[in-house]
């Protein structure tokens, strides 16, 4: 019976060989029987890798990581750490590979020499910030030092069996086997251990649900511009769902996108608004029953109704006699005089022309305007004339003298 070790053995040549189909199985089998060892997980990140199977290079690099750290080896987890980097370097997710790359640094410092190559590699992406903005979420570090991960279990070890107790089994007419049960498809993830986060940048919003083994062909994933919607079935004949509606802000569905993974859903969802910092993942609902349109004319306020034609307006005034009507005022002034006084007039007119100029604009002005000029010029006792019945009407027009002069009342 072969062991881990043969298995071991004929991964690595098959991987020097790069024929990584092969180092994949031959690792595989390793790994089924001792589950905890970190270098064939390292090894087989690297072939998954190779093979361009970056989400499964990650699993195994992840993996290795937890292994070695509960071995204590620094080189194990620095080496494990830098597969890890390269495979998230691979997804785009450069952020997270520079930090994975910085802590193999400190680990294996100089004796790694492709490290040097990954860094230089790292930072002509980073540089190109028409490829990769400033703002992008492919330069966030979401990752930690140690990823949490479940540490598979080795299987019980039997123990060997006598020669006498094979001998008398093998007297024993043969009973037909139970049938195996059938291996689970589809999500291993139990529905209580599905969890989900999310960061965001001025950008995007980024949504994972961590869950492993979505069938990609069974999954429903649906982006609105106010909601969001996955759903999968589970083993058990019953679906998974999970609503979001609505979001607390925005999101532009052709500008969005989404992968289901082994281990994880991820959507990546556009802000209308970029630059908006969203407090919560999901918003407040609306209430519903009222149509937005009907929500905007109930609560747009009522505009003032114009003042009735029939009753004229009154001003601010200071007069203890009340307020003035200023609209009889300039009606009573617009009317037109007798002939003796039109004849004064013309012959006022030729005289003075400041005169005449004034009685042209009183004459052709609107009523607003007349009222102005009215009610400035009485109350300032003949010191203002104003044309700006917005800011006339407003209060009492003050006495204004000229410069070097003094105000008083008659009596003074």
């Amino acid at each position: 019976m072969s062991n881990h070790l043969e298995f071991s053995e004929k991964g690595s040549q098959a991987l020097a060989a790069a024929d990584y189909p092969a180092a994949i199985t031959h690792y595989s089998k390793a790994i089924e029987l001792l589950p905890t060892s970190p270098n064939n997980y390292i090894k087989r990140s690297t072939a998954y890798q190779r093979s361009a199977k970056y989400e499964l290079a990650l699993a195994d690099a992840e993996l290795a990581v937890k292994l070695g750290k509960e071995r204590g080896v620094r080189e194990t987890i620095g080496m494990a750490q830098l597969r890890r980097g390269i495979s998230l370097y691979l997804l785009e997710r450069y952020g997270d590979a520079g930090f994975c790359f910085g802590v193999a640094k400190k680990l294996l410092g100089d004796k790694e020499k492709s490290l040097s190559m990954w860094f230089g590699k790292l930072d002509m992406v980073l540089k190109d910030t028409d490829r990769i903005p400033e703002d992008d979420f492919r330069r966030e570090v979401t990752v930690k030092e140690i990823p949490d991960v479940e540490i598979p279990k080795a299987k019980p070890v039997e123990a060997p069996v006598k020669k006498e107790e094979v001998k008398a089994e093998a007297k024993k007419p043969e009973e037909p086997k139970p049938a195996p049960p059938p291996v689970p498809q589809g999500v291993t993830t139990p529905r209580d251990k599905i969890r989900n986060e999310w960061y965001q940048t001025a950008t995007h919003v980024v949504f994972t649900l961590y869950v492993k083994g979505v069938p990609k062909d069974s999954a429903t994933v649906e982006i609105e511009e106010h909601s969001i919607s996955i759903s999968f079935p589970l083993p058990n004949n019953s679906d998974f769902t999970y609503d979001l509606d609505p979001l607390f802000a925005p999101i532009n569905p052709a500008a969005s996108s989404f992968s289901v993974l082994s281990t994880k859903i991820e959507l990546k969802l556009a802000k209308v608004n970029t630059g908006q910092k969203w407090a919560a993942l999901e918003g407040v609902a609306q209430p519903k029953g009222k149509d937005k349109e009907e929500e905007d004319v109930v609560d747009s306020p009522k505009a003032p109704t114009s003042p009735s034609r029939t009753q004229p307006p009154t001003y601010p005034t200071s007069s203890k006699k009340g307020p003035k009507n200023w609209d009889k005022v300039a009606d009573e002034l617009s009317k037109k005089p007798g002939a003796t006084g039109e004849e004064e007039a013309d012959d006022d007119d030729e005289s003075d022309p400041v005169n005449s100029f004034f009685k042209k604009l009183y004459k052709d002005a609107d009523p607003d305007t007349r009222r102005a000029m009215m009610k400035s010029y009485i109350e300032s006792n003949g010191t203002a004339l104003s044309t700006n019945w917005g800011e006339v009407g407003k209060g009492k027009v003050e006495t204004s003298p000229p410069e070097g002069l003094v105000a008083k009342k008659w009596h003074e």
